[in-house]
């Protein structure tokens, strides 16, 4: 594949764009060694793309590669499992408990193709009694700052369909 790009790719470390952009997304089939995403702009011309999403034995890790196949982002899932926490609700005169499980995707630079520095972590809360909750984003703060530097994500509904709306505001 000697084919380069002619445009910024959209997940790179210079991208930044002053319009909206129509991009397409399409689903590679789940095969052994495949599956996953590519995104297009309206030319055909292919911006970015996620893989890993069907590897055996790799379960939970993607891999976004930018339009010239460059490995960019790593991006790793791990779930975390609360032990028995007790969620006193009072249903129909009783207490009841329930495990809390939540989902952890941690996202990384690549430098010669292994994760190198946390760029963002992402929570996705899955309690077992409230399955609607919001994604929570946060992006790595720069500099010897604790405190982190923004909160991205906004849910909405379209068509009948949840979609996230990336947007940052300053906490």
């Amino acid at each position: 594949m000697g084919a380069y790009t002619t445009i910024a790719p959209v997940v790179s470390k210079i991208f930044y764009s002053s319009s909206h952009a129509v991009l397409m997304v399409r689903r590679r089939p789940a095969t052994v060694n495949g599956g996953g995403f590519v995104v297009t702009d309206h030319g055909q011309r292919a911006i970015f793309s996620v893989d890993g999403c069907g590897i055996i034995g790799v379960s939970g890790q993607l891999i976004v590669r930018d339009g010239d196949g460059n490995a960019i982002l790593f991006i790793h899932k791990k779930l975390f499992q609360v032990a028995e926490k007790l969620i006193n609700l009072y249903l129909i005169g009783r207490y009841c408990s329930s495990a809390e499980c939540k989902h952890w995707w941690k996202g990384y630079l690549t430098d010669y193709g292994e994760p190198s520095k946390l760029v963002f972590s992402l929570q996705d809360p899955k309690p077992v009694l409230c399955m609607k909750g919001d994604i929570r984003v946060t992006v790595e703060p720069k500099g010897g700052n604790r405190h982190w530097d923004y909160e991205i994500g906004v849910k909405g509904m379209m068509a009948g369909r949840d979609f996230y709306q990336v947007s940052a505001t300053r906490l």
